[in-house]
């Protein structure tokens, strides 16, 4: 009987991932997001509490900022409330771009030596990812009966808001780790990209605290859309425009698709400039 072949092709100029090949190396996929979430709380003194005290902490110095210096309004929820689903889907979005920004370079001898589809390693980080979102999400809703705030109907559609939020961070992230193999003083850029959204985005501060004559800058911003949901589906706050949700939707599918493509183009080069 024959050994089977694998042929290795180079990508077409418009090409998209090979889906098929990436399932049948799904168990990298997993690997790598298990070693990741062991390295991560490994010989740490609180472990995952980490992953609810950074937040927290955050969302208190934003309290104390915006809330009880500046006096922005938090639209009818705890402030402290609003801080924390706010840093719930950055510190998602954040934590996906940081860690597969870097990844293929933390993992450069492996993604030189060995053939497997270079694309699970950035896509490996969502699952850590998704461990400390979860916690997270177990804190705010501790945190909701606490201040007595219940959710809104719309909290069914928290696995969808998700999904997009990841979505979103994985187009950037594949996109960053492709080009900072190639220059890497992107790892410089992305984390200031990522600062500057912080505050370019309504995190520490509810929509309707923002100047009307700016509010064009912040309906540009698909983390604005994603914030919006969160808040509506976990603290009742107002139903986000239907042009967001549709865009909200749109906008992160293209993004990983276009990330992908950028991805699946630079591939073939990884191994030799890495």
């Amino acid at each position: 009987m024959a050994a089977n072949r694998i042929v290795i092709t180079p990508p077409g100029r418009l090409s998209i991932p090979r889906v098929g090949d990436m399932w049948e190396a799904r168990e990298v996929l997993y690997r790598f997001g298990a070693r990741d979430v062991t390295l991560r709380y490994r010989q740490t003194l609180l472990g995952v509490v980490w992953v609810i005290l950074q937040p927290l902490l955050t969302a208190l110095v934003f309290v104390l900022v915006f809330g009880r210096i500046a006096h922005l309004p938090s639209g009818g929820v705890p402030y402290i409330l609003l801080v924390f689903s706010g840093l719930l889907v950055f510190n998602l979005f954040q934590g996906i771009v940081t860690r597969a920004q870097s990844s293929l370079v933390a993992n450069r001898d492996l993604v030189s030596k060995v053939f497997f589809p270079r694309m699970l390693v950035p896509l490996a980080v969502i699952y850590s990812n998704l461990v400390d979102f979860a916690v997270a999400t177990v804190f705010l809703a501790i945190l909701q009966i606490g201040f007595g705030v219940a959710p809104s109907w719309a909290v069914v559609l928290v696995p969808l808001w998700t999904l997009m939020a990841i979505c979103l961070a994985s187009g950037v992230g594949l996109l960053t780790a492709a080009l900072t193999v190639r220059y890497r003083d992107v790892s410089y850029v992305v984390p200031f990209f990522l600062q500057f959204l912080t505050y370019a985005s309504p995190v520490g501060y509810a929509v309707n605290a923002i100047p009307a004559r700016y509010h064009l800058f912040f309906d540009v911003n698909p983390l604005t859309w994603l914030l919006n949901e969160f808040r509506w589906s976990f603290l009742d706050m107002a139903v986000p425009p239907g042009w967001q949700i549709i865009l909200s939707i749109v906008v992160p599918v293209v993004v990983l698709l276009g990330g992908a493509m950028v991805f699946e183009q630079m591939e073939r080069s990884v191994a030799d400039l890495i």
